[in-house]
């Protein structure tokens, strides 16, 4: 029986803004200016390059970024360094901070929660079920739940640059399994990464997949996984 769920954060309870989006924000912050069929061309090669975290999946890593980007999400350090050097493969004008544009997507605004994530988590909040956010990430996603008013419905946060693992490392798990005070068995994990949220399976976990999806085109997943739970 389920008495506790393990959700990712990236492509599942919140998405990152698109990398239009991304580059629009900081080129207004900034006051740069880029013809308009420069800034498509760009976007067209940081989403190439997979240079926003959470966005898009790179179709082209650097031989010289691989070790970086394979271990990105174990310390801040690395995670800016794989993501910056990605930016920079994207060949940005020169006068396009790199270091800046990255720190822009650790804003909360810079991430949206799912149409029914704040529901969801609710009724769990309400039938007692306790939460865990464990994430592959480099930087504390802590403030974009406050920012969001969704912190008080999460018991734990397992981050892999604080635990020293990834998922799918069955490490990470049995990390928050620990902290929920439950047996693996006991909890459900729901990710969009078959492989890395998937993970939780080797050590006794439920899974559920939900779909890496823009904000507007998955509107119920997670209350269609909320229905399969006991209560």
């Amino acid at each position: 029986m389920t008495k506790g769920v393990m959700f990712d954060f990236s492509g599942t309870l919140f998405r990152v803004v698109s990398t239009a989006e991304w580059l629009a924000a900081h080129l207004a912050a900034t006051g740069l200016r880029l013809p308009a069929h420069e800034e498509t061309e760009l976007v067209s090669r940081l989403e190439e390059f997979g240079a926003l975290p959470g966005g898009v999946t790179p179709r082209r890593i650097p031989p010289e970024v691989q070790e970086a980007w394979d271990t990105r999400d174990l310390t801040p350090t690395l995670h800016r360094a794989a993501y910056t050097e990605l930016t920079r493969a994207a060949e940005p004008p020169a006068a396009l901070d790199v270091d800046a544009l990255y720190e822009s997507h650790l804003a909360p605004a810079s991430w949206r929660p799912y149409p029914d994530t704040a529901a969801v988590l609710r009724a769990l909040r309400h039938r007692g079920v306790p939460v865990a956010v464990v994430s592959n990430i480099g930087w504390d996603l802590r403030p974009v739940f406050r920012e969001h008013g969704l912190a008080d419905l999460v018991d734990v946060y397992v981050l892999s640059y604080e635990v020293g693992a990834q998922k799918p490392d069955p490490a990470i798990f049995e990390t928050a399994c620990e902290q929920l005070g439950l047996a693996p068995a006991e909890v459900l994990m729901v990710g969009d990464d078959q492989t890395c949220d998937g993970g939780a399976t080797a050590l006794g976990c439920a899974f559920r997949r939900v779909g890496h999806l823009p904000v507007d085109q998955r509107p119920d997943a997670l209350t269609a996984v909320l229905a399969t739970l006991p209560g």
